[in-house]
């Protein structure tokens, strides 16, 4: 059952909050992910820590922190661990999703129970899976079907839902107790990486869903605030990418500082001294620089998109869609380069397999597969030549 909490965690600094806990979660990481499953205790310690609140607005019991602080705080998160920070982030899209495709009646009370009754928030709402269905019964209505991908939905008190609505086949969707009778989130996650965010399946057989769940008005990318939800996720998982290369820039730092031994041919006696190490670290560090640069502004850009709301025009939405979708793709490019040749100025004891530094590569190369990066530079190269923004979907 839900925790209710009537005194709130006092947070001054969510950023040294955020590490702190990170130092903690770097302790386990290692062991977590080679066992996969569910990070309760971890999870846990953010309910405790009161971040879960972070980007609620004050009047509603959070902390009011804007987008720009949220991303740094899952940069932190993601250094230590990238499915902490995966979940984490995704709590927050389900909070902004049902702010930015409800009524006030609906979030506003959403917003409240969150940090009160420490809620986490997890995620159903796959826009491709679309065996779910959604139809009018006895005053109500009635969920069936399955939904694949569902990060966080394991050990989360609400859950965002999509489905196809039956009566006029529109994608519609809502905010469910994940507890709810009919529901079951089922364990069946066992990938390569990303090893602790229960991206697993969702049953839902015959659940209840009451009309004020249904967030219907003004729904999914029926506006260009409410189209905003999707540059938000994919804002999410740039800083994803960045926060695991900056994870794995430090853990090769270290190792090349203190374990790795020169190569014998490179004629001295510390790896800090070889030329084609410092080579491979300023590589490193300038791909590491540029994407920081392009995250931080396009979270400034999406934070004043925000601010917005119904005065957000379609040409702002689209600056912001050109620059988190540049931000996206530098942050894959380089942290897929980097968490590969991390092992060049590392050495070959960096392989041994209860470091598990693989995990870095395993995670990225996970999710960076969420969607093509080919379509990603075609957007921006639509751009470049015909000077036409991004359409709006639920990727871009």
């Amino acid at each position: 059952m839900p925790i209710f909490c009537e005194t709130l965690p006092t947070v001054s600094d969510p950023l040294a909050t955020a590490r702190a806990l990170a130092e903690a979660f770097a302790r386990t990481a290692v062991e977590r992910d080679q066992r996969g499953g569910t990070p309760k205790a971890e999870r846990d310690a953010l309910r405790d820590s009161g971040l879960l609140r972070l980007s609620i607005p004050r009047e509603y019991g959070g902390l009011g922190a804007d987008w720009t602080l949220t991303m740094r705080v899952v940069r932190e998160l993601a250094q230590a661990d990238s499915s902490i920070g995966h979940v984490f982030a995704f709590h927050h899209l389900m909070l902004a999703t049902v702010r930015l495709f409800g009524q006030p009646a609906q979030w506003q009370p959403w917003f409240e129970h969150t940090p009160r009754r420490q809620w986490f928030w997890g995620n159903a709402m796959n826009p491709l899976d679309t065996r779910t269905l959604c139809r009018e019964a006895s005053g109500g209505h009635e969920l069936s079907g399955k939904k694949s991908f569902c990060s966080g939905a394991l050990d989360s008190e609400m859950l965002l839902v999509s489905a196809i609505r039956e009566r006029d086949r529109e994608f519609i969707t809502m905010a469910l107790p994940s507890g709810r009778s009919g529901i079951s989130i089922i364990q069946d996650w066992d990938n390569i990486g990303q090893r602790q965010t229960d991206s697993g399946s969702v049953n839902f057989e015959r659940v209840r869903v009451e009309h004020q769940e249904i967030l219907d008005n003004p729904g999914p990318l029926s506006t260009p605030y409410a189209c905003l939800r999707s540059l938000l996720a994919q804002l999410i998982l740039a800083n994803i990418y960045l926060g695991i290369a900056e994870g794995a820039f430090a853990d090769a730092r270290h190792y090349t500082l203190h374990e790795a031994r020169p190569w014998f041919l490179s004629g001295h006696r510390q790896m800090a001294d070889d030329p084609y190490i410092l080579n491979h670290y300023g590589e490193f560090w300038m791909g590491l620089e540029t994407v920081r640069t392009l995250a931080d502004r396009a979270a400034a850009l999406f934070d004043d998109a925000w601010r917005r709301q119904a005065a957000l025009d379609a040409s702002m939405r689209g600056d912001v869609a050109l620059a988190v979708t540049l931000a996206k793709v530098s942050a894959t490019r380089v942290g897929l380069d980097l968490t590969s040749r991390m092992f060049d100025v590392a050495g070959a004891r960096a392989t041994h397999a209860g470091l598990r530094l693989d995990r870095y590569w395993r995670n990225l190369r996970t999710h960076t597969l969420h969607d093509p990066i080919d379509y990603k530079i075609r957007e921006l190269g639509t751009w470049a030549l015909t000077e036409r923004y991004p359409t709006p979907t639920f990727y871009s």
